[in-house]
């Protein structure tokens, strides 16, 4: 029992520090999205009311009204017909039946962390007391999506404010560079604050953003294959009723996601590609017989995010159908030659149905996972890594999509 208290006690040292919670089920990790983010920061620090902003809209809602909405979805529910799954949703709830046992034991094994979930709540109270209204979220932006469709695109700028204490080579104290089509980086060990259109942005220190639409992601590709990219993290904007419907963000059909050019970009030792997914079944169909292969990724595993809320109860019920409370992230690796994967080595190889469990943030925002997969990613140390579709900075990473600086905005961040 002492054994046990003593780990307890590492456990929860290490997740204060680190953001990462590791139970004694070897399947499944806690993480704090705000905590692991921080770690790329030295002077800002990002706001949990903002990344939690649907968290607080949730809060603030009337308990009652709460009470009565979930009601009366209870009732509809009630009152619908038996629905008869077609073969592709049979197929989607056998997948979902077998990964079940390792989803219920992972949350079982948050529900037993007390020590974990005690540290949460008092995490979410002392923000969610400290603030009478949440951070702005999602809406109100400014949309690098319109501006990058605009003829004045090319003539945008971003300005990069350096302290006066960091030590730049040949930099100013500022740096002008275009804001689309330009690898914009802060080559610093320092946050840097940005200015684009009378708006403050954040760069973490090392980290590097190029904004474009998908036509212009080749020009990414390196001249040698050694400064190829050991960690690919994609996050496609999907076909989606929901989001289409919500207008959150413009979505693409399947077909143009074949053209990535996820070889062309790999490290001469290879790399760990790792791909979200929603849940139908029509899009696991084509990754596994058509993306993947195109983009020479020999599948390897499957992790799942399991979403929570502050209390550790799941955000919907399990067996929900069209709303089940967790995504899939696809893992795979790639080699720029076919040939290569079969001989490839990795520092530790990558285990099956891995559960990462996390209170969700704003609208289809994943939780940062980078830290998870390094010691998966093949090739040498410090791994290059870079996210396609990104909308949000990473340091050390290079962030590519036509809006990598959604989220970096100050709005997003306490100051220094």
């Amino acid at each position: 029992m002492e054994n046990s208290t003593c780990n307890d006690d590492n456990e929860l040292s290490e997740f204060l520090e680190s953001g990462i919670y590791r139970f004694q089920n070897p399947n499944a990790v806690f993480i704090d999205p705000v905590r692991v983010l921080n770690r790329s920061y030295t002077r800002f620090r990002v706001s949990p009311s903002a990344y939690y902003s649907r968290f607080f809209q949730s809060k603030s809602k009337h308990h009652g009204e709460l009470e009565v909405s979930s009601d009366s979805k209870k009732r509809k529910r009630k009152q619908k017909k038996p629905h008869n799954l077609n073969e592709r949703e049979r197929v989607a709830e056998q997948r979902h039946q077998k990964v079940k046992p390792v989803l219920l034991k992972a949350h079982e094994a948050l529900l037993g962390a007390t020590d974990l979930l005690i540290a949460m709540e008092k995490f979410t109270s002392s923000f969610r007391s400290s603030t009478t209204e949440p951070a702005a979220g999602g809406g109100g932006g400014q949309s690098f999506v319109e501006l990058g469709r605009v003829w004045q695109a090319p003539m945008y700028e971003i300005t990069l404010n350096y302290q006066q204490s960091s030590a730049i080579d040949h930099c100013s104290e500022q740096s002008v560079l275009p804001l689309f089509n330009s690898l914009v980086a802060n080559e610093t060990n320092d946050d840097v604050e940005a200015d684009v259109l009378n708006r403050k942005y954040i760069l973490p220190r090392g980290g590097c953003f190029y904004m474009s639409d998908l036509g212009q992601i080749h020009s990414l590709i390196p001249v040698e294959s050694d400064y190829g990219v050991n960690l690919i993290v994609i996050d496609p904007p999907w076909e989606n009723g929901s989001a289409h419907q919500k207008s959150m963000y413009p979505t693409l059909p399947n077909r143009y996601f074949l053209s990535l050019p996820i070889r062309q970009l790999t490290h001469t030792d290879g790399a760990l590609v790792a791909l979200w997914i929603t849940n139908r079944e029509k899009l696991h169909n084509f990754v596994e017989k058509e993306l993947f292969p195109a983009w020479g990724v020999k599948y390897a595993a499957t992790f799942y995010w399991l979403k929570v809320k502050a209390d550790g109860s799941l955000i919907s019920e399990l067996d929900l159908f069209h709303h089940r409370p967790y995504e899939c992230l696809l893992l795979g690796y790639c080699s720029r030659e076919v040939s290569n994967l079969e001989n490839r080595s990795t520092p530790r190889p990558v285990k099956d149905d891995q559960i990462v469990i996390s209170i969700p943030g704003d609208y289809s925002r994943k939780p940062p996972v980078g830290a998870l997969l390094l010691e998966h990613a093949p090739g040498p140390k410090p791994a290059r890594c870079i996210e396609l579709f990104a909308r949000e900075m990473t340091a050390g990473w290079i962030s590519w999509g036509n809006e990598p600086l959604h989220f970096q905005e100050s709005k997003y961040f306490l100051g220094d």
